[in-house]
């Protein structure tokens, strides 16, 4: 790939082994030529080393960060949003290992930043409900979360936990990714705030969301009152923090 499109794929894993294989072969099937960043975070089923052998045959392709243990999914996305930055890539994606977002959706958040936009979000609540397979009572709580999240914020975002994002790199330059405070499924509003607070021009790409057919949700109370809480300290914050690009993010 020229420089200009550079493009990597940022998958965090724990307990995949079910997944990950299928999913790097999906991927790397493009003929967008996307590169894959796994970052595992010491899973002990094996993920890992089901990765370092698929390198062995796509060494160019797909990388590897093997981290302690289970320290975040904010954390994991922030190490490999740094690295991407120092490898030059253009195009930085989020996306889940267990196919709950759908990998031909890659390409339509990756031409809609190559048309302009600074950050792509599939996005399950642009068009009405897409999610599949989820308990109707998770269904209610993941969409009020993003309508709590427009209310207490002012961002016409409709699906503000979105895990599944295109950044062009100059978002993530702009960004102190140090400062991010979140740690869990807040990481993602957190990222959409900073990057519209900033004045970047965000898309939502409608998708439809399937739950996992394999391995086991990573999903939790706790993540979300980490959201609902959150969100209301880091709008009050934001009152006391400016947020201007540098000439040199601004081409």
């Amino acid at each position: 790939m020229e420089n200009e499109s550079k493009a990597v794929v940022i998958i965090p894993t724990y307990n995949e082994k079910e997944n990950i294989e299928n999913i790097i072969h999906k991927v790397l099937s493009y003929p967008n030529g996307f590169h894959l960043l796994i970052i595992d975070d010491n899973s002990p089923d094996g993920t890992a080393d089901i990765v370092i052998n698929l390198k062995k045959s796509h060494d160019d392709r797909i990388h590897l960060i093997q981290r302690a243990g289970k320290l975040g999914l904010g954390t994991a996305y922030i190490e490999g949003f740094k690295w991407a930055l120092q490898h030059s890539y253009q195009f930085i994606f989020e996306m889940d290992a267990d196919f709950s977002h759908n990998p031909d959706d890659l390409n339509r958040l990756y031409d809609a930043c190559r048309q302009g936009a600074d950050m792509a979000i599939g996005s399950r609540y642009k068009s009405g409900v897409n999610v599949v397979n989820w308990p109707m009572g998770r269904v209610l709580m993941s969409y009020f979360a993003s309508v709590y999240v427009r209310m207490v914020t002012g961002m016409k975002i409709n699906d503000a936990t979105a895990g599944f994002v295109c950044y062009r790199s100059k978002v993530l330059e702009t960004i102190d990714l140090d400062k991010i405070r979140f740690k869990g499924y807040a990481f993602q509003i957190e990222m959409k705030f900073t990057a519209w607070k900033f004045g970047f021009t965000i898309v939502e790409i409608p998708i439809i969301f399937t739950d996992r057919q394999e391995g086991n949700s990573k999903m939790s109370g706790g993540i979300f009152n980490e959201a609902v809480w959150g969100v209301l300290k880091m709008k009050f914050f934001s009152l006391f923090r400016r947020y201007k690009i540098k000439e040199d993010k601004l081409s």
